[in-house]
């Protein structure tokens, strides 16, 4: 069977990943989509185009592009990362906190903010835990994609911990049971639990 080799297209395509990825990376752009419409600029591609990578292809390049260039500084960051969503998990342990994105998946940059999702029924169950504990914090709207066609705002809270930045996504309690769709590859969202995380933080080292 005749081997094929990449074409122009293909190489255009890996090209403008590696560039989407160097630019979360170095620029602390955490949005795929802002990142490979700045590559697609870059490069005279159009950002509607075929040519343009999908966000796992991205995920894949950026965590090589860590491997390479991030060393010792990215693995010092994405522990620091794990172990303030480690601390936030355990303060907020009634809301069964879940740790998503990128600092589980260990693609984060040192821009990242800590992902959390929480299940309360109210949100503001949350807010008066970080009152009670006198931290500061801010309350937004985050849309979240439940699945290829739906979207719903839901609350989240902002604060920090460990002087790292957590955006936590407050869902009902029954919210727990279906994970929303990954930004990444469009399929359920990893999500891990306090042991899991734990876990992580244990492994790092």
């Amino acid at each position: 069977m005749k081997r094929q080799h990449p074409t122009r297209s293909d190489n255009l395509r890996r090209a403008l990943a590696q560039e989407a990825a160097r630019i979360m990376a170095e620029q602390g752009i955490g949005d795929f989509l802002t990142a490979k419409r700045k590559a697609a600029e870059r490069f005279g591609v159009g950002d509607g185009g075929a040519l343009l990578p999908k966000n796992s292809e991205i995920e894949a390049a950026l965590a090589a592009y860590q491997r390479l260039f991030g060393g010792a500084t990215h693995l010092s960051s994405l522990q620091a990362q794990r172990r303030a969503a480690l601390n936030a998990m355990r303060y907020l342990q009634e809301f069964s906190p879940r740790l998503v994105g990128a600092v589980l998946s260990g693609t984060a940059t040192e821009h990242s903010g800590i992902q959390l999702h929480l299940f309360a029924e109210r949100a503001e169950s949350v807010t008066l835990k970080l009152i009670d504990a006198g931290i500061v914090h801010e309350v937004a709207e985050k849309r979240v994609r439940l699945n290829p066609e739906r979207v719903r705002p839901f609350p989240e809270v902002r604060f920090e911990m460990d002087d790292q930045p957590i955006e936590a996504t407050v869902f009902p309690t029954d919210g727990i049971r279906q994970a929303p769709v990954s930004p990444v590859d469009g399929r359920p969202m990893r999500r891990a639990n306090t042991f899991e995380v734990e876990t992580l933080v244990q492994e790092d080292g």
